[in-house]
């Protein structure tokens, strides 16, 4: 470590200083200082100054243990005054910048009721604007964020005036700056975020600047949880085995982490085992309210995950972004979105005996799919709000991505404050969060006449209407009722290949696959279930489906049911406190008696580490081509996703996933069919093992208690031995190594100079790849296995790895040289230049031959040649992930053209320099006659004041073909970025310039 003072004294009370700095729920916390919340033209303009305080008080503490109950914050603060005097010159320089705030007049103060005040916050109220009564509450928190952050710079009063206007405003697609109060990472995405930040610095010294610049000025949160695989299953040791496998393939991506956690400042890492980054944000690191040094504003995070918007269910705005537009927020640039239009949803009634909210999820879904709510929030309003607790709301919220909204948004209400209390958050902080958002007309109180709102469009749900149901086979919103499911799998089975069909002949619909399994026979058919997986952040992280799981499991030991061996059952909670309630509840005995042991805390499954198959399974669907089953408690199950083998995959809530593990099969009628025999010899129904809500409800009221989320949060700042014997070096540059196959230095800035390389065209390029619709991020960017004879192996085969210690695709993100091979070699890619063939490969067009997608990009990029990509509807639909978007652009694909796209890979692509084009209404490829085969040309000017967001542009081919589409630059600012040949670049320059 390193720290500029003079005596050991000073030492202590600094470190003491960095570690007051991460502690929550402070109203006089430390970390105004290096925030730009509280002063964000302060950090704007005098950089520079913050950069040297921060420099003389930096150290090294492990920012996963820096959560202290400081019992005098005040006299802290003047001590630290004394030891560093730019620090009261900073304070000073704080008072001068609040004078001149253009909304200097509503800063009020919020009283305490005995005396006192909660700190000092904006007031909607004090602005006197009857609109701002009628704005859905969502866009209340971008109106309160533009107001606090104004500096008629970053953030202007004409932005404020558009978000108040919002109702006029919001149909016209006008382009607003937002800065969010913190950053969410998880270590697929975190890993590279911190490769991108650890080489900016590198950039930055190259171009002779400060490299102090390169550090976070909001508060970033990062959570290790997507690397466990589930290796050891039915298990009472499978969680530390597990573990161990976890750390030997990951030691190197781990240490990085853990460097990062020190060499950079506001970055705290929860190590891993310590649960899913959604329900630890939900559980422990959601503020609802920020209190920084007096001064309260609504919390809100941009995540490195699509699942972010989890968060929104307890009434905090939180979406998903791309790594690389989160690096840029953390870096204290303001997002520029649209301003979204808010479908006002309507819910009212009850859910029936029964039901779940894994069912009501899947049923809103699909409406929103069917209404269309790309690009924009949904916000949740009406008398059956009373219905859903803090952990269903979640539920409803963590699937934002699946029904395309940026937020599923529920505000803050009685029941969201019950669930702070639950979790361990303190009276007085919840004092503050009620008074603050009382105070500011951010509160719904449903014992009070509501102030009616103004929609862009509207839904209602009654709740009674809602039936259980499953979503697949290969889509999130296909969702089917229960009671239909054998009918709609044998539809599957004959229905041409596609989302809803395997085109299996009718002769072969009856087939067995008779196999061996450890010395026992076994059978499997089509429809047979192989992977029973109670996973992911969508349904752990809620008691009411995981205790039923629970009586599931009980009830068909009770009669003596047993799901059979040759099923991969496995148990991944979303936190610590899972575990604490199913052992309170007695019910994780039961569990295991039918295979799902805890395996681990992570994604595991639901983001395809759901481990090898038992090799005789694994041959004998192979071998006879059978369409093997998943079914998981997850909210994606495009294709290829789960595992490479189970070609039909189930979305299900958890009690389901135990059902049909005990069923053995997809393809059975639960109202007439049994799903197995008894100990008595009778037949045992659906009906007989699945428990009632009360049921449920009486576990969730005995066993689900306050000091579980306490005790289990006091620990995980502790981390856990094999991560405490980490050891990373305390400098502040990273040194790369260059024979890593995890860590590498990315070519991004390589030769940057400080001239921008401005706007340009594409000219004859070739076609690298032709899509249908729907094509995923997991098709652009697995994240799963690494296939053995795939362009990454070789890469890692020649270099020494084993096939063994391959990992994953999304452990190893931060080697650009495994993820370029890694693009586009999902083993179900399908490509129209191969005539609809299924694999990771493409034509070549100058030689007709057929190459994997990686040495056909190799060869273009050789010869000099541009390419493009071709493709249809929802194009980047599913994960977050910035590596869809820079696997590309390290392909050499200059532009992408499609039907439409999904909205983080669009502004991905853009991050990255990658031109978005769409086609006109009712056009595409197939209808324009484009058969990939052709020389593409689009006309764009190379003035980038000549290209203005979202018009039209020419693009021709070498045979004759004109066609018009739409450029995807949907703002000034990306325009901005595309001068700068990327996101990364513009901030550089920019911080550079400042």
């Amino acid at each position: 470590m390193y720290i500029t003072t003079s005596s050991s004294a000073s030492s202590s009370l600094l470190r003491a200083a960095a570690s007051y700095s991460r502690a929550r729920f402070f109203p006089s916390s430390f970390r105004n200082l290096n925030s730009t919340q509280a002063s964000p033209s302060l950090i704007n303009h005098h950089r520079s100054l913050t950069s040297a305080a921060f420099r003389s008080f930096h150290c090294s503490v492990p920012r996963w243990s820096q959560r202290l109950d400081w019992r005098s914050p005040l006299s802290l603060r003047a001590q630290i005054r004394a030891v560093n005097p730019v620090i009261e010159q900073l304070e000073r320089k704080f008072t001068t910048m609040a004078a001149e705030h253009p909304f200097k007049t509503v800063l009020t103060s919020l009283p305490k009721p005995g005396g006192g005040e909660f700190g000092k916050f904006y007031s909607l109220p004090a602005l006197n604007d009857p609109r701002i009564d009628k704005l859905p509450y969502s866009i209340r928190i971008l109106l309160e964020s533009a107001i606090r952050n104004c500096d008629n710079f970053q953030v202007k009063k004409e932005d404020v005036e558009k978000i108040i206007d919002w109702q006029n405003t919001s149909p016209k697609q006008v382009e607003i700056p937002f800065k969010p109060a913190r950053v969410l990472l998880q270590d697929f995405t975190g890993v590279p975020a911190v490769v991108d930040l650890a080489c900016m610095r590198d950039a930055m010294n190259k171009l002779g600047s400060d490299t102090s610049k390169i550090n976070p000025l909001v508060p970033v949160d990062l959570v290790i949880d997507h690397s466990v695989q589930v290796d050891v299953t039915r298990s009472e040791n499978a969680v530390q085995a597990n573990m161990e496998l976890e750390f030997q393939r990951n030691k190197e991506r781990f240490s990085f982490l853990k460097w990062g956690s020190s060499a950079f400042r506001n970055m705290l890492v929860v190590p891993p085992g310590s649960g899913i980054v959604h329900q630890v944000n939900l559980e422990y690191l959601g503020r609802v309210v920020f209190n920084t040094d007096g001064m309260l504003y609504p919390d809100s995070v941009v995540g490195t995950d699509s699942h972010t918007t989890m968060i929104d269910g307890l009434g905090v705005a939180g979406w998903g972004v791309g790594g690389i537009e989160a690096e840029a927020a953390m870096l204290g640039q303001p997002m520029s979105m649209v301003l979204p239009g808010v479908v006002g949803f309507k819910l009212s009634g009850k859910l029936r005996n029964g039901v779940t909210a894994t069912d009501l999820v899947l049923t809103v879904t699909q409406m929103l799919r069917k209404h269309g709510v790309v690009g924009k929030f949904v916000e949740f309003y009406g008398d059956g709000m009373g219905e859903l607790s803090l952990a269903d709301r979640a539920t409803i919220a963590n699937m934002s991505p699946e029904y395309g909204a940026t937020m599923g948004f529920f505000p803050v209400d009685h029941v969201t404050l019950q669930y702070l209390k639950l979790t361990g958050r303190s009276d007085e902080t919840v004092a503050t969060i009620e008074s603050y958002l009382r105070a500011n007309k951010m509160f719904v109180d449903y014992n009070e006449p509501q102030q009616e709102r103004v929609y862009s469009s509207y839904l209602e749900l009654n709740l009674a209407e809602v039936e259980s149901c499953i979503s697949g086979p290969k889509r999130p919103h296909d969702r089917v009722p229960l009671k239909e499911m054998k009918a709609d799998w044998n539809s599957c089975l004959n229905n041409k290949v596609g989302f809803k069909g395997f085109a299996v002949p009718k002769e072969k619909q009856d087939k067995v696959a008779k196999f061996s399994f450890h010395g026992q026979p076994a059978e499997l058919k089509h429809g047979s279930v192989v992977i029973a997986a109670i996973t992911s952040c969508t349904n752990t992280s809620n008691p009411s489906v995981m205790l039923g799981a629970g009586l599931v499991a009980k009830k068909a030991c009770e009669l003596g049911l047993q799901v059979k061996p040759w099923i991969k059952t496995s148990l991944a909670p979303g936190s610590g406190v899972v575990t604490k309630y199913l052992q309170q509840s007695g019910l994780q005995e039961y569990l295991n008696k039918q295979g799902f042991h805890i395996v681990g805390y992570g994604c595991t499954t639901c983001i395809g580490n759901s481990g090898e198959l038992d090799e005789s399974v694994a041959s004998a669907i192979s071998e006879n081509d059978i369409i093997a089953a998943a079914v998981l408690s997850g909210n994606r199950n495009f294709e290829g996703r789960v595992h490479a083998l189970t070609r039909a995959n189930y979305l299900a809530s958890p009690p389901l996933v135990v059902a049909y593990a005990l069923a053995g099969t997809v393809d059975i009628d639960f109202d007439k069919e049994p799903i197995g025999t008894g100990k008595d010899g009778k037949s045992v129904y659906f009906k007989d093992i699945w428990p009632s809500t009360e049921e449920i409800a009486e576990a969730v009221q005995s066993s689900v208690l306050p000091d579980m989320f306490k005790s289990t949060y006091e620990a995980i700042t502790k981390g856990n031995p094999m991560w405490n014997q980490l050891l990373v070096p305390s400098s502040t540059m990273y040194s790369w190594d260059p024979t890593s196959t995890y860590i590498h230095e990315p070519p991004y800035f390589m030769n940057m100079t400080m001239e921008p390389p401005g706007a340009h065209g594409v000219k004859d390029a070739y076609c690298l790849l032709n899509f249908g619709d729907s094509i995923t991020t997991d098709h652009i960017s697995p994240a799963g296995s690494i296939h053995k004879d795939s362009p990454a192996a070789k890469y890692l085969l020649d270099r020494g790895v084993e096939l063994k210690d391959f990992n994953s695709y999304g452990s190893r993100r931060g080697n650009d040289e495994v993820m370029a091979r890694g693009t586009f070699a999902n083993i179900r890619l399908v490509n129209k230049l191969l005539n609809w063939e299924v694999g990771p490969k493409t034509i070549h067009v100058p030689t007709g031959e057929k190459l994997y997608v990686f040495d056909a990009a190799m060869r273009y990029k050789d010869a000099g040649h541009d390419t493009i990509v071709l493709a249809g509807a929802e194009y980047g639909s599913g994960s977050s992930r910035d590596w869809a978007a820079k696997g590309p652009m390290l392909l050499g694909v200059k532009a992408v053209i499609a039907k439409s796209f999904e909205r983080i890979h669009r502004s991905n692509l853009v991050g990255m320099g990658i031109i978005p084009l769409c086609f006109n209404s009712g056009e595409d490829a197939d209808t324009l006659g484009l058969t990939g085969h052709e020389r593409y040309t689009i006309d764009l000017p190379s003035k980038i004041t000549n290209i203005r967001p979202g018009q039209d542009v020419t693009v021709t081919t070498d045979n004759g073909k004109s066609f018009t589409c739409t450029v995807r630059f949907d703002t000034e600012v990306e325009l901005a970025y595309f001068n700068n040949g990327g996101i990364l670049p513009y901030v550089i320059r920019n911080l550079i310039k400042q």
